[in-house]
């Protein structure tokens, strides 16, 4: 199969471009840094360089693939002017139009966990965005929305906090359940989808392990040599105060609350705990700990 990739060689779609040229097919990377062309013919792949807000660039670099693997890169939170939903919206739309203007008739989008929301799952209603945007193509084009859970990378972000005040704070955890992912199984599961025939539109979660905030804490404190490593939840004015003071867009920092406090009430994972994947993942958080104390010990 003739298979475009997005995301360059990011932490997912680096693992998805392996595997798929591994297994044989014609993969084309498209990336906006042409610095990263060598890394990816290195790999096996053909690289695509320029700009997902070039229409015109992506509907020639779809044209006569046998399916497309579309996402939306991570904007700049920390910017005052950055508008992330219609920065959504507008990439959304770009790939419906390459994929309408190309004759794509496969597309594997990543959603996100709370991606069936309209409202109330913060920043994440940005996907959910998209997924509209691309259900609005004609019903020949096939579509998955892949659902991930939790990225394990994000626990990354408190490594500071853990090396100040020897815990984890959040509005979210103890207790309360968190499904997370490794991208690692988020690449396996967008491969299966990109290259198995299906019709229609569809959703799929993904998922590598369930724990509870306490639990999470407990096996990176043992990882990290701090085994009694706490998660402590604490008030939403709390953590929006202090994503604000650090200078995230407030908007955005407001975002994030609301898709923390969707995580601890249950709506977030609502439709993932009513559709669960038959097989979770294999990348359990004991083994992304390891990866973990690496950067907590750089």
């Amino acid at each position: 199969m003739k298979i475009i990739i997005t995301g360059s060689l990011g932490n997912i779609s680096k693992p998805l471009t392996e595997e798929l040229v591994q297994k044989g097919h014609a993969v084309t990377v498209i990336s906006s840094n042409a610095e990263r062309q060598q890394e990816i013919e290195e790999i096996g792949a053909e690289a695509a360089i320029g700009s997902l807000h070039d229409v015109e660039f992506l509907t020639q670099t779809f044209t006569g693939a046998d399916a497309v693997y579309t996402m939306v890169p991570p904007g700049n939170y920390m910017d005052h002017n950055f508008d992330l939903f219609a920065y959504y919206k507008s990439l959304g739309q770009h790939y419906a139009d390459a994929v309408l203007e190309s004759g794509v008739k496969k597309v594997v989008n990543l959603s996100t966990i709370g991606g069936n929301l309209a409202e109330g799952n913060g920043i994440l209603r940005g996907a959910h965005q998209v997924e509209l945007i691309l259900n609005a193509l004609p019903t020949d084009v096939a579509i998955t929305h892949m659902r991930p859970n939790s990225f394990y990378y994000n626990l990354l972000g408190y490594i500071p906090m853990i090396k100040s005040k020897g815990l984890i704070a959040a509005n979210y955890g103890g207790d309360g359940i968190i499904p997370w992912v490794s991208p690692l199984d988020i690449a396996a599961a967008i491969a299966e989808e990109l290259t198995s025939p299906f019709e229609g539109r569809k959703a799929r979660s993904v998922a590598s392990e369930d724990l509870s905030g306490n639990e999470t804490a407990r096996i990176l404190g043992a990882a990290i040599g701090q085994p009694d490593l706490k998660w402590v939840v604490v008030s939403d004015d709390e953590i929006l105060n202090g994503l604000i003071t650090v200078g995230m867009n407030p908007e955005i920092a407001a975002g994030l609350v609301e898709m923390y406090v969707a995580l601890r009430s249950g709506l977030l994972a609502q439709d993932y705990n009513q559709n669960k994947p038959a097989v979770m993942g294999k990348v359990k958080m004991s083994d992304y700990a390891k990866e973990f104390a690496v950067a907590f010990n750089q």
